[in-house]
């Protein structure tokens, strides 16, 4: 497994990490056995992935998570989200007790403001952050979901150390404002999302195929009831994309969701990426990613086999909603 700094911290991290929002169970994941989930973070840990990403709006997942690192806190790097309704001073103090709590720890790693709310100024959360970061409860501050207006003015505010934000192989919408600025200041890029809500899993072979509780996006056309962005949407581009990156994983022989992962470690900025796993299996599959090493070629092949599909859907980072609605800006 390759290990990264978080950010511009010494704080050391696996390139590949686990993202436990599944671990809380319900919404578009199902039931979730809580003997699963602590066996996956076990699997994980083996595995060599010792980065987790949870947040307080993820259901008991701040609670399942910190049962399975009980007795093996020192093994990880936890990073956890406070919610949008949870950003003034006080708010924001109290919210990351309660996930010490939940989390059965004395620090957080990484704690990231989970989106941007425009009721309450980012100057006075990052403020709390860092009266935080000054006692010893956190180590390390990041943002989510903030756009190129946002991390401008958080940035004045003081340094971020990274920023979460969807990012894959078939959404380069961060290539066009985002990570560039990111990189300008020394702001890592975590990704989530990198599997296209399960399209570069190989499952799904058509867009009818897609479980209705993922076709939300902006890949998916604005007449299905899923949607909310009232776009064109993309969908034959899509699934010809995929199927292009599929013929490239099977001329190296590789799983097409493990080469699509192992892709985005090679772009500039990223510090690591987030993918989720509800199984030991499933984390055991993923951690390859963290060891695939592409060539040059390889990797130029898979860039250009998405551009057209980049271009289509442009700069906009917001994934579910169209331009003029989106809440990263």
């Amino acid at each position: 497994m390759e290990y990264r700094n978080l950010g511009n911290t010494d704080i050391k991290i696996s390139a590949l990490a686990l993202g436990c929002w599944s671990f809380g169970g319900g919404g578009p994941w199902g039931e979730q056995d809580d003997r699963d989930s602590i066996d996956t973070v076990s699997a994980a840990l083996d595995a060599g992935i010792n980065f987790f990403d949870t947040a307080e709006g993820y259901g008991r997942s701040e609670e399942v998570l910190g049962q399975a690192l009980a007795g093996r806190r020192d093994r990880a790097v936890l990073a956890t989200k406070i919610n949008y309704n949870h950003l003034t001073g006080p708010e924001l103090i109290a919210a990351c007790e309660d996930s010490l709590r939940r989390l059965r720890t004395d620090w957080i790693d990484l704690y990231q403001i989970h989106w941007p709310n425009p009721a309450v100024p980012v100057e006075e959360s990052l403020a709390a952050m860092q009266t935080l970061q000054a006692k010893g409860k956190i180590r390390a501050i990041g943002v989510s979901n903030f756009g190129v207006r946002d991390t401008t003015r958080a940035l004045a505010a003081c340094h971020v150390d990274t920023n979460q934000i969807s990012y894959g192989l078939l959404w380069r919408a961060p290539e066009f404002e985002i990570a560039p600025l990111c990189r300008q200041h020394d702001v890592g890029i975590i990704c989530w999302g990198p599997l296209g809500e399960g399209l570069l899993s190989g499952k799904f072979a058509s867009a009818d195929d897609v479980p209705r509780s993922r076709r939300g996006t902006r890949y998916f056309s604005g007449a299905r009831p899923e949607t909310s962005h009232g776009e064109e949407g993309c969908e034959e581009l899509t699934f010809a994309t995929i199927e292009a990156v599929r013929r490239i994983s099977q001329e190296i022989r590789q799983p097409m969701a493990a080469v699509a992962l192992a892709w985005l470690l090679y772009q500039p900025g990223v510090t690591a990426v987030l993918a989720g796993a509800r199984t030991p299996q499933q984390i055991r599959e993923n951690a390859r990613a963290g060891r695939l090493a592409l060539t040059p070629e390889t990797v130029a092949a898979l860039s250009a086999a998405t551009e057209e599909l980049k271009q289509r859907l442009g700069s906009n980072q917001d994934m579910y909603l169209s331009a003029d609605q989106s809440r990263i800006v």
